[in-house]
């Protein structure tokens, strides 16, 4: 049996794509075991799935000045002799590495053990993790053409890697979870795997206008529940969905979120009219922003930037959003995308070690 190491984390979307080449991975007889970190979400969600999980120190680079970048690098060191020692013991074909600051050290200590490595990078420039990875792995995969400008002879367009099972959501299901009947047509609120504090009280400072026409499912981010609206009419609110997001998505009509690749990869797949509110440059370095801007010139999206955001303008947006749903939807299917999750596995066939 061939054997793959899977790393990244830090958020969701660095774990995501690795779940949805698994299934494909198991078919052609590949045995996965993952390195992440010690306390990360990915932690969470791979052992969830089963996975042998490997928790290896994992320091975050920083591009601005913290005392923690004094002592951080010491982590990161540490870190590539903690993946030195699982790669030893697990012996991989090869590792896939999906970004975030827990894969440099994998990607370093599997450079020193000569063992293959593919990385992707989701995002329209890529992020610091997979700029120092890009050193040390064999090719690295890219969901965005104009990418291709920053990783030179190692860049290979594959697109995004979408779920399988995304394709596979049951709308009936989502009602059972809800309680929503189907009548009014639905929007889902979701401000990624950590939650967005100002999406979600711009949401909450309409809900009773809102409510006369949709009904809203809002994924919150861990801690952000309130319970004051718990049952609330047409209203539903959860941290966090995993197994019932193709459900949920299979009902929605709309859809509110960031501006991370992997989730606009996924509403560009099911062609999901919606409204991206990406992180600004104050929080971010601006990849949402491009990657956002990247879908409003395709028409694929609709953009509120967070210094614009209010209660008010989202309400105005969601009724724009709605009224020109089928012109949006129309021009996603126009989309020629490359399927990023087959040749991301033929690629890891490629380049498995014998």
């Amino acid at each position: 049996m061939k054997k793959i190491i899977m790393t990244g984390g830090g958020t969701a979307g660095h774990v995501n794509p690795n779940l949805a080449l698994m299934p494909k991975l198991r078919k052609l007889q590949y045995e996965i075991a993952y390195i992440g970190s010690k306390d990360g979400i990915e932690r969470t969600i791979i052992e969830k799935e089963g996975i042998r999980y490997h928790a290896i120190s994992s320091g975050k680079l920083r591009r601005y000045i913290d005392l923690k970048n004094i002592t951080d690098p010491f982590k990161v060191v540490k870190g590539i002799f903690d993946a030195l020692s699982v790669l030893r013991k697990e012996k991989p074909s090869i590792v896939f590495s999906k970004g975030g600051f827990v894969s440099v050290p994998v990607v370093i200590a599997a450079s020193i053990l000569k063992i293959p490595v593919l990385s992707h990078e989701s995002d329209m420039t890529p992020g610091l993790a997979n700029r120092i990875s890009m050193r040390f792995c064999d090719k690295l995969l890219v969901t965005f053409p104009e990418t291709l400008k920053h990783t030179g002879e190692k860049g290979i367009l594959a697109g995004s890697i979408i779920r399988e099972e995304l394709f596979q959501g049951d709308s009936v299901k989502a009602m059972e979870l809800t309680g929503f009947t189907g009548v009014k047509p639905v929007i889902l609120v979701m401000g990624g795997s950590i939650g967005s504090v100002k999406i979600n009280q711009a949401v909450r400072g309409i809900l009773q206008r809102i409510t006369g026409q949709f009904d809203v499912i809002h994924l919150c981010g861990k801690g952000n529940l309130d319970s004051r609206l718990d049952g609330a009419e047409g209203y539903r609110q959860f941290e966090y969905l995993r197994q019932e997001m193709k459900d949920v998505l299979a009902m929605s009509d709309l859809v509110v979120s960031r501006a991370g690749s992997n989730s606009i990869f996924e509403f560009l797949a099911l062609r999901k009219p919606n409204l991206l509110i990406p992180l600004p440059l104050a929080s971010s370095r601006g990849d949402q922003l491009q990657n956002a801007e990247s879908f409003r010139s395709k028409g694929y999206s609709m953009v509120l930037k967070e210094e614009d955001l209010t209660s008010d303008t989202l309400l105005l947006s969601l009724n724009e959003l709605y009224r020109k749903r089928d012109t949006y939807r129309n021009s996603m299917s126009l989309d020629k995308a490359v399927n990023g999750t087959d040749l991301a596995v033929e690629l890891i066939e490629k380049y498995s070690k014998a």
